[in-house]
């Protein structure tokens, strides 16, 4: 199991807690990483919405290239998996910025291509917004263009979305970076079994997590695709030293409330196409990250991850709050146990 965790640029990931001590700061998030790589933690996903969703629209959020640019400056180790969305970003463009990311970093640097769902953000930014099969068909398209600019020069596409003539692009990646992707609609996992090399998706139950491992699998398979690479999974954990304590603190942070953090739930859940809708309770945290049951002590909370490793997940991306500290946390008490046992099967 490789453990990641999702780099707070938001200001923490709690709708219902106004002060997570998590500032929206580069040096908050740079400290993140230097602990995380230094203490058993494989990746961070840094993640790209240029309107706060958690904390509301109004609230400050740092932007994610930027971010994840600096945090190969100031690591050594760690992957830097940035969400990109192709409605705010030109392809060719965002193939050099990846290229030069991947040189800053040695190489660790890789894609979590997100295919969008937030009407209001794009109005407000200028980003393109366009029908949920349509978005799909875009990304397909933008991620032609990374791989075409990054494999040779002179590069021509005349596409439904994009028109790129004799690109030349150097520096090119090496290695080229892993493109992660995720969705749940029919249109969402036919695109992403034809571009992505790994696979993501929100929270869900270990039982959940096999049947989609294998559907995802089979659907790799029929295409005649290498098989896919990674299969991560978002989470929230909640670790503490007596159940009792784990689900109090689950309590606090589920405490339903409506105001300006909630006020992107339905656009969500509009313009998203999902295998499992969340309330406003599972709303309180974002990916469906309670849904996987990552809660309790450290023995229940390690015994859980290697459910989740048995259905096929081999990466997790965990939120947590306060992050520094919980992950810490886990850094003593779960991970040792979680590879422990993973040796020992």
């Amino acid at each position: 199991m490789r453990f990641g965790y999702w780099t707070p640029i938001f200001g923490g990931w709690l709708r219902n807690v106004e002060d997570e001590g998590m500032p929206v700061s580069f040096g908050y998030a740079a400290e993140l990483a230097r602990f995380a790589e230094a203490n058993g933690f494989d990746v961070t996903l840094v993640p790209e919405l240029n309107l706060n969703d958690i904390k509301g629209v109004a609230a400050p959020s740092l932007e994610a290239w930027a971010v994840a640019a600096a945090l190969a400056a100031v690591t050594e180790r760690i992957e830097i998996m940035a969400a990109v969305r192709p409605g705010f970003h030109l392809p060719a463009v965002t193939a050099k910025q990846a290229a030069t990311i991947g040189r800053i970093s040695g190489g660790r640097f890789t894609l979590n291509v997100v295919s969008a769902w937030w009407e209001q953000e794009a109005r407000q930014y200028g980003g393109v917004f366009s029908a949920h099969d349509d978005r799909y068909r875009r990304t397909e398209e933008f991620v032609a263009i990374l791989r075409g600019l990054w494999n040779r020069d002179g590069f021509d596409l005349d596409g439904a979305f994009y028109r790129i003539e004799g690109a030349h692009l150097q520096p090119k990646p090496d290695p080229l970076p892993v493109i992660y992707a995720g969705g749940e609609s029919e249109a969402g996992k036919t695109s992403i079994t034809r571009f992505a090399d790994a696979y993501l998706t929100h929270g869900g139950t270990p039982d959940e997590l096999r049947v989609k491992v294998a559907d995802m699998r089979e659907r790799r398979e029929a295409a005649g695709g290498a098989p896919f690479s990674s299969f991560g999974m978002a989470a929230y954990v909640i670790v503490r030293d007596t159940e009792r304590e784990a689900q109090a603190e689950l309590s606090r942070i589920t405490d339903v409330s409506a105001g300006p953090a909630y006020e992107s739930y339905q656009d969500f859940i509009a313009k998203s196409q999902l295998e499992h809708r969340p309330d406003l309770r599972d709303y309180s945290v974002s990916n469906r990250g309670l849904r996987p049951g990552l809660v309790g002590t450290p023995e229940q909370v390690a015994e859980r991850i290697l459910e989740f490793e048995a259905a096929g997940v081999d990466t997790l991306l965990l939120q947590a709050s306060p992050q520094r500290e919980e992950l810490e946390r886990l850094a003593r008490d779960v991970i040792p146990l979680v590879r422990t046992a993973g040796a020992a099967r």
